[in-house]
């Protein structure tokens, strides 16, 4: 069966509401994530079943890893609705391994936390959505330096220098911001060339993905520097 290509204005509309689509299934991965986290924290037997076996908080990491390669690398190849599944399925996974923040730092710090990097990341993201300047300079220079920044915090995992640790954070905080720009700028730019229904849900899941991704882990390094611990 063959379909009507899509006219001028059906394609604008489709291409506009792409960027929507990203925030919404962003929103929808955190809160998965956060109910996920929340749930396994209150449970003290999924407690000790994920962090009382190293073998399993391993296993979780790597599955975690695996997916995200491959809902990238083969966003092409899947359909959008498979691409959400792993997607959404992914936000979970993250929710077990991140019931370790309920369990380090207080409820009330981490809402505050969750707040800041929000705010930030909504400033970031709107200025790399409207800015006419051109962020890949500054995207790659983060890529370089989020590499060196990996690198370094293996480094001082044998170390344990406080002052380096703390370097590591600030530096982080910055990555992150500077990616959340350039990211939703490729976003946009991708979301420009859709052409049907099926590449604006894949870039839709693909950009989704990207932003939680710098949200995530934004939010990580402000919490080590605004979360209060548990006693």
């Amino acid at each position: 069966m063959s379909y009507a290509p899509y006219t001028t204005a059906q394609t604008t509309a489709l291409r506009n509401g792409v960027m929507s689509q990203v925030y919404a299934w962003m929103t929808a991965g955190l809160l998965v994530t956060g109910a996920v986290a929340s749930f396994v924290a209150g449970s003290e037997a999924l407690v000790n079943l994920i962090f009382g076996n190293p073998f399993m908080f391993i296993g979780l990491f790597i599955v975690q890893i695996v997916a995200v390669i491959g809902l990238s690398a083969g966003i092409n190849r899947l359909s959008p609705a498979a691409a959400m599944a792993i997607f959404i399925g992914y936000a979970a996974l993250n929710g077990l391994t991140f019931s370790a923040i309920f369990l380090a730092y207080t409820t009330a710090s981490i809402a505050s936390t969750f707040f800041v990097t929000a705010g930030t990341f909504g400033v970031m993201s709107l200025y790399g959505y409207t800015t006419k300047r051109d962020l890949s300079g500054i995207g790659n220079f983060a890529i370089m330096a989020l590499i060196g920044l990996l690198i370094a915090s293996v480094v001082n995992m044998f170390l344990r220098n406080e002052a380096i640790y703390w370097i590591l954070t600030y530096a982080g905080v910055l990555i992150f911001v500077a990616l959340t720009a350039w990211d939703t700028q490729k976003i946009k730019q991708l979301a420009a060339s859709v052409t049907d229904e099926t590449s604006a849900g894949r870039v839709a899941v693909l950009g989704a993905l990207t932003l939680y991704l710098d949200f995530i882990n934004l939010f990580l390094y402000l919490l080590r520097i605004l979360g209060v611990r548990r006693d």
